[in-house]
């Protein structure tokens, strides 16, 4: 008899099957004596959609609304069907004793496993494969270590709540809008007061009136000094500022105390994916989105770093005896960083990153044991690695210890405080390479009593500034602050604001689009409260852990839904589509939408019933023209494609692209030009080249 193992990609699964040494390769899987293992493809099932109950849904009506099934189905993907077949065809083998779930370790990677399981009707024993690296070690320990399938039954039924929440309130909501307004307008469960963040922003920058305020600095004997007065260094009044000035100046400064305070700074502890996704975004300017995939990357395929959609900066007690051998995998690429703690041992300082009790599902993002081959890694994947890598190395060195002194200086009445910052230990600081003596002047050398002449003194006039937009690391704390989506599902949710063209990217910032403000209008109160969808995650967390009622949160769902949906269908609110043009739509006599994309601007149809479109301007090809040296635009005449400078009024034909040759058709050529006498070279290039050659 022999176990299946279901994981969640084909690169998983091969890795899975090599450690256990299944060596027998099909199309859909890979056998071995006890174990066979499968993959889906992302997800192979979906919850089916409202058409799928009744063929009337088609059609979009408010009169419909809301669609709620009294229980809700699943169907199979039509792009994958085929390795769904598959695994059906598997899982009902007479010599398959149990199903191990070896998907991702967490809430999607089970729904993933389950809803396959539940689809094929598999009655047979469930065992979780649950690992937070895919190193060959992580795989051998967690298959000597497989937990009861029944241990997840919590957090399946977390998953599916999910699933269907968002389906019932997202699909529902959607449909309203879009069909009262004729327009296409998204709304959902995250996604709606996420957008209303970004829309308070908005207001208090559109709302702001700058206030002029001045600052006071002056060189006083030996020392720089600033203006101060209650903790407070603006001043609000252009004649308390003169009449400050004229009393300072050619005055003598008392020195009335030294201030000393000794002050340290802990190691900052791993990254979660939200604070990893908002630094690459600082440091890198990476989306969420990007910064997403690359780490993935470099867990599922370099196997370098940890289980990425992890909500946790902590680490296990376990895991302390596992610290040298991760510094070890480092070596290569932190030679310098990485000796001094391999010769302490491994021994981590900051002993605080050990706790089981704030460890979820999954610990920190932390470098694997596996090798560090850093020629293997692109650009972005390096630079992503040494974030993660320089603040787990953190954990070894010590705190940053610092001295804060202040001088408080009266200057007939005023007060004036010259500050110096010195380090007494660079600690984990010394991994920036930077020098960190922030503000140097001679306060060593000054003592309380002292008097110094004012050499010089000016006032510095300025405004007050509005918050800024969220940039997208804003964003992901505003989200995580609000508890609005997980750390998985969060980039995702940003991606969809931008692609329903509610919210676009300006210079690194978020700004609500014109159709974002109106939308932000039309939706429901309700939905656009942070904190009910926080409620919301609070009881998902709490069936995942089997404290919540799975029946009761979608039964309140329901309700939910319907009373989102009259208050849209009693609404008397307004709206416009903003990027309606004045011409008309050649099939339906619609007017017509300007819509831009990545290939530049289109109009489409406004009637959702029609499907016309054409490109507005012509596309730009990457072919300069040869005269001025500008992109030249792309056509497509009889004679096929060309190209066409307009101010130059240079037109050329575009050459036929040479088809490429795959894998097997590159096999198939080196199989008809090679000869077992031949010596000439095993390259595809060399045997093509000696095929020419006797041609002629």
């Amino acid at each position: 008899m022999k176990s299946l193992i279901l994981a969640e990609k084909p690169s998983v699964a091969r890795e899975i099957a090599r450690v256990l040494g299944c060596k027998q390769s099909h199309k859909s899987y890979i056998e071995g004596s006890q174990y066979i293992v499968t993959w889906a493809l992302g997800h192979l099932i979906e919850l089916k959609m409202p058409e799928h109950y009744d063929k009337k849904y088609q059609t979009w009506k408010m009169e419909d609304l809301p669609i709620i099934p009294d229980e809700m189905g699943l169907k199979v993907i039509k792009q994958t069907s085929h390795q769904y077949k598959a695994i059906e065809h598997l899982a009902k083998r007479n010599d398959i004793k149990e199903c191990i779930i070896a998907t991702d370790a967490g809430r999607e990677g089970e729904l993933v496993a389950r809803w396959i399981l539940e689809k094929v009707r598999f009655r047979k024993p469930i065992k979780r494969l649950w690992i937070s690296s895919h190193t060959d070690r992580a795989i051998r320990e967690g298959f000597q270590k497989l937990k009861p399938g029944k241990d997840f039954e919590a957090l399946y039924a977390s998953a599916v709540c999910r699933a269907e929440a968002d389906w019932l309130i997202g699909l529902n909501v959607t449909r309203a809008l879009t069909t009262k307004y004729n327009d296409p307008l998204s709304a959902g469960r995250v996604q709606t007061p996420t957008l209303a963040l970004m829309m308070e922003r908005e207001k208090a920058i559109q709302t702001f009136v700058p206030k002029k305020y001045w600052t006071i600095q002056a060189d006083i004997g030996p020392l720089n000094a600033d203006w101060e007065k209650n903790g407070e260094r603006r001043i609000f009044s252009s004649d308390v500022t003169d009449q400050t000035l004229n009393r300072i100046k050619d005055q003598k400064g008392s020195v009335q105390a030294i201030n000393r305070k000794e002050k340290s700074e802990q190691q900052p502890l791993p990254y979660d994916l939200t604070e990893l996704q908002r630094d690459a975004n600082k440091r890198f300017g990476f989306s969420a989105k990007k910064t997403s995939n690359v780490l993935q990357r470099l867990y599922e395929q370099y196997k370098l770093v940890t289980y990425p959609r992890t909500d946790s900066k902590y680490l296990s007690t376990d895991m302390e005896a596992t610290m040298l051998d991760r510094l070890q995998g480092m070596m290569s690429g932190y030679r310098d960083e990485v000796k001094p703690l391999i010769a302490n041992k491994g021994r981590v300082l900051a002993k605080r990153v050990f706790n089981n009790e704030k460890v979820t599902d999954h610990h920190a993002i932390i470098p694997t044991e596996e090798r560090l081959h850093l020629s293997d890694l692109d650009n972005d994947e390096r630079k992503l690695y040494d974030l993660i890598a320089r603040r787990f190395l953190a954990l070894f060195y010590p705190t940053y210890k610092y001295e804060v002194v202040d001088a408080v200086i009266d200057v007939a009445g005023e007060t004036f405080v010259a500050k110096e910052t010195i380090v007494l230990d660079l600690g984990f600081r010394a991994l920036t390479g930077k020098d960190e003596q922030e503000k140097q002047q001679s306060l060593a050398a000054i003592s309380k009593g002292q008097s110094f002449t004012v050499k010089s003194v000016q006032s510095s006039e300025k405004l007050t500034e509005p918050p800024l937009r969220f940039s997208e690391a804003d964003l992901l704390a505003q989200m995580e602050k609000y508890g609005l989506g997980t750390p998985a599902t969060r980039a995702d949710i940003i991606e969809k604001l931008l692609s329903s063209e509610v919210v676009e990217r300006q210079n690194s910032r978020m700004y609500p689009t014109a159709k974002g403000k109106q939308l932000i209008e039309l939706v429901n109160d309700e939905l656009k409260s942070p904190e009910l969808t926080a409620r919301w995650e609070q009881e998902l967390e709490k069936i995942s852990k089997g404290k919540g009622d799975p029946k009761v949160f979608l039964q309140n769902i329901r309700k939910q839904t319907k009373h989102l949906i009259s208050e849209i269908k009693m609404s008397d609110k307004k709206y416009r589509a903003h990027n309606l043009t004045g011409s008309k739509c050649p099939e339906c006599h619609s007017f017509l939408k300007e819509k831009n994309t990545k290939d530049g601007k289109i109009l489409v149809c406004s009637s959702l019933e029609c499907n016309y479109r054409k490109r507005k301007d012509p596309k730009l090809s990457n072919k300069r023209c040869p005269q001025c040296k500008k992109k030249m635009e792309m056509h497509e005449g009889k004679a096929g494609l060309y190209f066409q400078c307009r101010p130059c009024n240079v037109v050329e034909k575009a050459e036929e692209k040479k088809k490429a040759v795959n894998k097997r058709e590159e096999r198939k050529l080196v199989q008809k030009y090679t000869k077992p006498e031949e010596d000439f070279g095993t390259s595809l290039g060399d045997l093509l080249k000696a095929a020419m050659n006797k041609k002629d």
